[in-house]
């Protein structure tokens, strides 16, 4: 499967161009795979969107890129790595992604939020990837839907910038079309 090289930042690409390159990803179809579970994979995310195996941290870049492509989420909840004959069960200490920095364009109902992933993914905001934050004990958490069942919790930094711009909005923030209140939800 051929993959985009990961990007080093957004600063030097327009919205239009980073909405372009996250259309254009082409993804496995893990969600019409369905074999038999094999296992565990002794895998783990970290909060901090750190992967490991065995206790070791995967220390090439292009390794986890790819086994990102291969991560669902199963109704119970739980995590998997997926291809058309195996199914392995991976732990994730919060989401499996981490949105690690942020580029907007425009103003008000024509902004549009453009989030890079640890990974090297990009992602607009909007109908098809939603932000929430949620309230729990040690604060409010953000998050951006990646795709169906595989959210990114929003880095601090780029919290910042996005809490900046819902305070100057009023407690939310349009992108793409779409607007979100930036209130927590239990």
């Amino acid at each position: 499967m051929p993959m985009l090289p990961p990007l080093q930042d957004l600063s030097g690409l327009s919205l239009a161009e980073i909405a372009r390159l996250a259309e254009e990803k082409k993804l496995p179809p893990v969600e019409a795979w369905t074999p038999e579970s094999c296992g565990d994979s002794e895998m783990r995310i970290a909060r901090d969107g750190s992967w490991f195996h065995q206790g070791s941290p995967i220390a090439r870049p292009a390794m986890v890129r790819l086994f990102s492509t291969i991560l669902r989420r199963e109704p119970d909840g739980g995590y998997v790595l997926v291809t058309p004959v195996e199914k392995l069960d991976i732990a994730v200490e919060d989401a499996p992604f981490v949105a690690v920095e942020l580029k907007t364009e425009g103003e008000g109902e024509a902004r549009r939020i453009a989030f890079r992933l640890n990974t090297g993914d990009v992602i607009v905001a909007g109908p098809r990837h939603r932000l929430w934050l949620e309230d729990r004990s040690d604060g409010p958490h953000p998050y951006l839907e990646v795709r169906p069942g595989l959210d990114a919790l929003i880095g601090r930094a780029a919290y910042y910038e996005l809490a900046e711009l819902a305070l100057a909005e009023g407690g939310g923030v349009w992108s793409n079309g779409a607007f979100f209140a930036l209130e927590p939800v239990e």
